[in-house]
């Protein structure tokens, strides 16, 4: 209760710094202006082979205020909330602004699409700050990784954060609101050898509610056994073939339409799915639902980064385009409504096909099971996809042998529309719940 207590004094003294700037702003003359604080503590440490590294807490957050003058627009920040401090931040805005050119586009979203009323998401389960209790879960993470088995011979440490925060918006339109939350992890990484051969990987937890994350146990095992399965890797031969991408990876492959769709992609005509709403892109059969306001959900949240109500949404309809992803600033030079997503996507829903993994895996038959992906060629521009790769070679439904030092290629029109098949193994740690994905064919490029 004392923390509870304590978060919600500080929210109010938030709250009550954001009204000061926003009638800061109007007595010097801004003709609307919008204000927003995020503020964390928190807890981190690190262990490395048994012995505590680091422990660090940290206490940050600043102010942000944007004001418009006209079409002119200026910024600031402060980390001192004092009046002084937030008059001169003010100031310095409306400074700003008036040296700035015109842009009709600026200003704040319309006020008829304001949040009203947000509801509350139950985001706020705070957990120990006690830098003993996170030592002990850290070590024991790495112990249980280290005593797994001989082949694990290093490790590159654990890690366990527990932090505590809010955020609060407002603007001149008369909306202030803001909501606590939380965010608990504990993650290992190991490093594996067999003869000559070293490898390395990870497993980790994270939840808004201490008492859901995976043990530490868990943790460090998943980390070995992770690292163990990778020793042994061969080299595969160029070839096209299907491919699996693994639910852990899953989220940023179908990630990459959030790029794509978003408003300023499109009004830079730098996305390879411009003037494609209530086009097929996926197939018919794969369906996209954002749901913003389910309970504890790690990307849920009540309104968006301009104070715009964020509500439950279909991205895909039946394989169809349904929407773009469109800020104030977007909606304006696209002659488009606001869709609430000013800060990024909240909780999208993939639909599936098959009941797990394995199943997915017999459906492909013989192919390519991805489970690391490494660097970045993704041209959103043309849907350009290429990645270097590892995983397991798959055959007759049974993973074979790792494979390593690859690079999978294509582009993500065909990609996407050829998706045969999506497991129900979901990733809960991301905001995009999507399980492992079975795509027709993929260029490899190895030996």
């Amino acid at each position: 209760m004392a923390n509870e207590n304590t978060i919600l004094n500080e929210l109010a003294r938030v709250k009550d710094s954001v009204a000061k700037a926003l009638e800061s702003a109007k007595r010097q003359g801004a003709t609307s202006a919008e204000v927003s604080m995020s503020k964390q503590t928190g807890l981190c440490v690190s262990t490395r082979l048994r012995e505590v590294e680091t422990v660090e807490f940290n206490h940050d957050g600043a102010l942000g205020i944007s004001v418009y003058c006209g079409n002119r627009k200026g910024s600031s920040s402060t980390s001192d909330l004092s009046e002084t401090a937030i008059e001169s931040a003010v100031s310095a805005a409306i400074s700003i602004a008036k040296h700035t050119s015109e842009d009709p586009y600026n200003g704040l979203a319309d006020a008829e699409l304001m949040v009203v009323n947000p509801p509350d998401l139950d985001l706020f389960h705070p957990g120990s700050l006690d830098p003993q209790f996170a030592i002990e879960q850290a070590l024991a993470a790495e112990d249980a990784a280290l005593s797994y088995s001989e082949e694990i011979t290093n490790s590159d440490g654990a890690s366990y954060n527990s932090h505590q925060g809010l955020r609060v918006y407002g603007n001149s339109h008369g909306l202030l609101e803001g909501y606590p939350s939380t965010r608990h992890s504990l993650s290992c990484v190991t490093i594996g050898q067999r003869n000559d051969e070293m490898e390395r990987d990870y497993d980790y937890t994270v939840s808004r509610y201490v008492d859901r994350l995976n043990s530490a146990t868990s943790v460090g095992e998943g980390a070995a056994k992770n690292t163990i399965a990778r020793l042994g890797a061969q080299k595969l031969n160029t070839m096209t073939t299907p491919v699996v991408i693994s639910s852990q990876l899953a989220a940023g492959f179908i990630g990459h339409l959030v790029s794509a769709i978003g408003g300023g992609s499109l009004y830079r005509k730098a996305s390879f799915l411009l003037d494609r709403k209530g086009e097929q892109i996926f197939p018919k059969w794969m369906t996209i639902e954002e749901k913003p306001h389910l309970p504890g959900y790690l990307a849920s949240t009540p309104f968006d980064h301009e104070g715009l109500a964020t509500k439950d949404r279909t991205i895909i309809d039946q394989g169809v385009l349904a929407t773009y992803l469109i800020t104030s600033y977007a909606g304006r030079k696209l002659g488009m409504t606001p869709t609430g997503h000013a800060g990024g996507t909240h909780t999208w829903m993939v639909n599936h096909t098959v009941e797990d993994q394995a199943q997915l895996l017999k459906k492909m038959g013989t192919g390519l099971l991805v489970t690391d992906l490494m660097g970045s060629s993704v041209n959103i521009i043309t849907g350009d996809y290429s990645r270097g790769a590892a995983g397991f070679w798959v055959e007759n439904g049974i993973i074979q042998y790792p494979v390593h030092e690859i690079t999978i290629a294509g582009n993500l029109n065909d990609l996407y529309k050829n998706i045969v098949a999506i497991a129900a193994d979901v990733d809960c740690r991301m905001s995009t719940l999507c399980g492992s994905i079975l795509l027709e064919e993929m260029k490899v490029a190895g030996n």
